[in-house]
């Protein structure tokens, strides 16, 4: 089939690349020059596994191109739209890229070609594209994404479901034949469904995370401990084991705009979504509690401190930064006087403008960043943390204090290593 995506991000390249592994005609179309030409090299601007390897094999085999020119796609039987739909300043969806792209669509391909929404959009969004559509007789289909970063093109190969919402069965099928026979359930249902059930797919997990939170906080309260309290929880096949890890919250591209958007949606229909609204809450005050750790802990009071930041991504296996929390909590740091200097072991691939907007040092060498430090923070899970030299850290950072948000690692190790140690959620931590 004659395939096109727009948007090179990482859901746009991770479409294009898996549906050129699949033998379809594939054209990915960006606005982005410079990305463009390192595509067509060869060149991935992600980090994430697999990619590098897809991409390689569909250039070579050619059935995947890059352009800047939505004339490539007139031809095409089905576009994908895989645009940034960034919060507005009322948490509400910004549609102006998805509004533009329509435009450009409704003015190139064909009568009968179908327009998928991947990007994920509010209520009622392919509807209107469907009615702005209506005249050229070109097909609207929702059809949201869920892969996660580092484990992209995992999620597309083996998906545990595919949405389709459509009032067209004939380009469900369509749609639903690309993806082909393999795993996951396909379920179809209105657009309307398609995409509240992202919104509300991606709420559920920032409510849990933050239900973790505060439960670890209760225990280093009461003198229990978060890990063997979710171990008891995730035991249990209603609830499961994924998202129960504490942390210093939830960050990167979904979460916090997803929930500023459905919490939108909500006051627009006169719906009050207050377990969306709690946990967005209690997200933002992992800072303070962050803080107040830090303060009660340290020898140097918190406006004279040196703090190193170990991990700067919103998670490990990515060099994605957007709304981390390392740097949200970072930047609030720097605004009470501390010193921070941040080393993540993808540190060469990260936005090194947008460490600088949150007043962030960043090195190469995680030695550099913990010397003579007051405090060592563990914001990313990242596994090399476990196998740095903490005795060598011990030495040119005496009487350092490591909080670990993440109880990535040994607390005995860190003692012995000469450190004290604060976990998240345990009995002589935070």
């Amino acid at each position: 089939m004659k395939v096109g995506v727009v948007g090179a991000g990482y859901v746009g390249l991770t479409t294009a690349v898996c549906l050129a592994e699949r033998e379809h005609d594939t054209v990915c179309v960006d606005i982005d020059v410079d990305r463009l030409q390192r595509l067509t090299s060869g060149e991935v601007p992600v980090d994430e596994p697999g990619l590098p390897e897809l991409l390689a094999a569909g250039l070579r085999a050619g059935t995947l191109r890059f352009s800047g020119e939505y004339g490539e796609l007139a031809d095409r039987d089905v576009v994908f739209v895989c645009v940034p739909t960034p919060s507005g300043p009322d948490g509400s969806a910004d549609l102006t890229a998805i509004d533009r792209v329509v435009e450009q669509l409704a003015a190139t391909l064909r009568p009968q070609a179908i327009v998928v929404l991947k990007s994920t959009v509010p209520v009622g969004t392919t509807r209107q594209v469907a009615d702005r559509l209506r005249g050229t007789g070109i097909r609207a289909v929702s059809n949201p994404e869920f892969l996660r970063e580092s484990h992209a093109v995992y999620d597309f190969r083996h998906p545990d479901r595919i949405l389709i919402g459509s009032v067209d069965e004939s380009a469900a099928d369509t749609v639903q034949s690309l993806y082909g026979a393999g795993e996951g359930e396909t379920l179809r249902m209105s657009p309307e469904s398609a995409e509240l059930s992202k919104y509300a797919s991606n709420a559920f997990l920032a409510v849990k995370i933050s239900y973790t939170n505060s439960l670890a906080q209760l225990c280093s309260r009461v003198g229990a401990d978060i890990g063997d309290v979710t171990r008891c929880m995730g035991a249990d096949f209603r609830i499961g084991r994924h998202f129960l890890q504490p942390g210093p919250g939830w960050g990167g591209s979904c979460l916090p705009k997803d929930t500023a958007a459905l919490l939108h949606t909500g006051r627009e229909h006169g719906v009050a979504l207050p377990e969306v609204e709690s946990a967005r809450t209690t997200n933002q005050a992992q800072t303070d509690r962050i803080a107040a750790a830090l303060s009660r802990s340290m020898s140097a009071p918190l406006a004279a401190s040196r703090i190193a930041a170990l991990g700067l991504t919103f998670k490990a296996g990515t060099c994605d930064i957007r709304d981390s929390p390392a740097l949200a909590i970072s930047g609030e740091l720097t605004k009470r006087g501390a010193q921070i200097v941040g080393y993540d072991p993808r540190v060469a691939m990260i936005d090194h403008a947008a460490l600088r907007r949150h007043a962030v040092a960043a090195v190469d060498d995680p030695y550099v960043a913990t010397k003579e430090a007051d405090a060592i923070v563990v914001f990313t899970e990242w596994p090399e943390f476990r196998d740095l030299d903490w005795p060598q850290i011990a030495e040119q950072a005496p009487g350092a204090v490591v909080v670990d948000t993440r109880n990535l690692l040994e607390p005995e190790m860190i003692r012995d290593a000469g450190l004290s140690y604060l976990g998240n959620g345990t009995v002589s931590g935070f």
